[in-house]
């Protein structure tokens, strides 16, 4: 029951966060296009991470048995 309060908690927090009206950061580097540059960065640590996670994950599996 803690469990469940402290997420709901955490989430009804969260939404104060996403609801703020112009982020000059974001305005600017959509305006310029580089968002999608940062995008296209975030994008590929995402894969290459999960590359990796599922080649060590096949190593892991290759010594226990």
């Amino acid at each position: 029951m803690k469990k469940i309060v402290a997420i709901l908690l955490l989430f009804l927090t969260s939404l104060h966060v996403f609801a703020q009206d112009d982020i000059e950061m974001a305005t600017a580097l959509r305006s310029s296009g580089k968002i999608y540059v940062v995008v296209l960065v975030v994008l590929t640590i995402f894969i290459v991470l999960g590359v990796f996670l599922f080649m060590l994950d096949r190593r892991i599996s290759k010594l226990e048995k």
